[in-house]
Parts: C-alpha cells; structure tokens; sequence
C-alpha cells in the first residue's frame, strides 16, 4: 500500500513594509503590490528613542488581517548588554513599547538585536542581559508577543553573532518560553556561516536545530549579502544578487527547521524591487 507523502508546512513569503501614512493604510496596501504574504513593521522611529502610541483605526485594521503573519522589528538603538546605563534604560523601554504595541496589533513576535557588550567582553556583556533583559520577559509574560533575538553580523563586541552564540545567550535568560529567534540570512553569512550553498544552508540550519531547537525559530529574514562571508559587515543585497545567490534560499523551504517559518525580506527597495524578491522566494518555494 501506497503512504500518502506528508506535506511540508508552507512558509509566508513577505518584506519589511513602510507605514509612514498610517500602518494599515500604507503598510497594508504595499503588501498587496509586492504580493507579501507575511509583513514586518516598525511601531516607532527605528533610529530615535522617540515611542508614540498607536492609532485606534490603524491597529484595527491590522488585527483583522488574520490571514497576514505580522512582526514587529524594534529600534535599531537597542543595546541591553550596554555598560551605559543609559543606554540600557532607553533601551529597555523601548523595547518594552515595542512588545506592547505588538500586542495591540497581534503581532506574532518582537524582534530585537542581540547587542554588543561594547568593552569588557562577552561573558559581562551576557550578564548585564540577564540582569535587564530577563526581569522584563518574567513582568511582561506572555501578555505580549514573544521576544524574537536576532544575531548580528559579528562586528565588535557582539554578543550573538553564530548559532552557538545563541546558547549562552538563552542561557542567560533561562531559555524562557516567550523568548524565541529571528535569523537573518545576511547576519549568518557576515558572521562566518558559509550558506551560498544549499549544503552550507543545510548544514546551518542542522546546527541550529540540534542546538537551539526548531521550536524556538519564529521568523526568518531572508537577505542575500553585499559582501562576502566572514566580513562581518552587515549590507543587505536583493535575492541572488549578492555573494549567497539564489539557490540556497530554497533550502529555507524544504528544511524541517525552518519549514511553515514566514520569511520576511529586508533587502533594497522600494517595492518594484521588492515585488521581483518576494517573487523570487516563492519560486524557490515550489521548486
């Protein structure tokens, strides 16, 4: 008798979308153009500390789009392993903003940069996460959406740059439940991830799931890279256009880790470039 093969859990294919003109207004209506099936916004000034409060009507209208996996990327300036403790105390409250306003909107998760330690190293870097980062996660609960860690390119100081760099850094926030990751293709590559094959891909993506666990990858940023592996400059590059290519995305689709993971792209725009990306993924998707 003949088994029925199982199907793979099918991935969201979708990009960062501007929302300056109203979140729903803006954001939703270039999501249709690019044919964005999954959707990442910033509830503030990425750049600033500056927070300001939703709009009622807006966020409405994005909590009905059920059918649209929603993320929240937080603000750029976040550092919780900072030695300044200013910096760690806007930082806090910005990302604390960000998940509430997450919540309003029914985000599936709040994405957030590791940090760097800046000076002394990882291990006091790592420890400063744990003494602010982790109070926050245990108040907040999961009244908010889920905090998303996204490993960085590996320049400087970085706290979390590699999949084994996210070990000790769950560690240090005692691997809490509303605590997942957002892996950046372009961030594993700078940071010495060789994935411009489909063996590399796999291989990384093996890692983290014997590492990590396939439970905790809740978002992938799908972004090919200007510059080479192992440069640890972070330069984004549409999809096959930069030193990954285009093959080794498909793997994102078949791979048991990161299957049914919406995948969100943040390469150069605007949305005629994005539309040929988005484009493109789902053609790997259904080779």
């Amino acid at each position: 008798m003949n088994k029925k093969k199982k199907e793979r859990p099918r991935s969201p294919v979708g990009a960062h979308v501007p929302v300056a003109g109203g979140m729903a207004t803006k954001g939703l209506a270039y999501t249709e153009e690019i044919g964005a099936e999954t959707v990442q916004v910033f509830v503030s000034n990425p750049r600033g500390w500056a927070t300001k409060e939703g709009d009622p009507d807006q966020d409405a209208r994005m909590r009905e789009r059920t059918d649209l996996p929603l993320f929240v990327h937080s603000a750029y300036l976040i550092n919780v392993g900072a030695p300044n403790e200013e910096t760690a105390e806007k930082s806090l409250k910005s990302l604390e903003h960000a998940l509430v306003r997450g919540g309003e909107i029914n985000a599936r998760g709040v994405v957030v940069h590791t940090g760097s330690a800046v000076s002394g190293g990882r291990e006091a870097g790592l420890e400063r996460v744990r003494n602010r980062l982790l109070p926050l996660v245990r108040r907040l609960g999961e009244d908010v959406p889920p905090v998303l860690l996204e490993p960085m390119a590996g320049q400087g100081q970085v706290l979390c740059a590699t999949v084994d760099d996210l070990v000790p850094y769950l560690e240090a926030l005692d691997w809490h439940s509303n605590v997942g990751v957002c892996l950046d293709t372009a961030h594993l590559f700078a940071a010495g991830h060789d994935i411009s094959t489909v063996e590399g891909m796999r291989e990384a993506l093996d890692q983290f799931g014997e590492q990590v666990g396939a439970d905790r990858l809740h978002l992938i940023h799908a972004n090919d890279s200007k510059f080479p592996c192992d440069s640890k400059k972070d330069r984004h590059e549409n999809i096959g256009k930069g030193c990954i290519g285009a093959e080794p995305f498909g793997e994102l689709f078949r791979h048991p880790v990161s299957a049914g993971v919406p995948i969100v792209l943040e390469t150069p725009g605007p949305e005629g470039p994005h539309g040929e990306d988005v484009a493109t993924l789902k053609e790997l998707r259904e080779g």
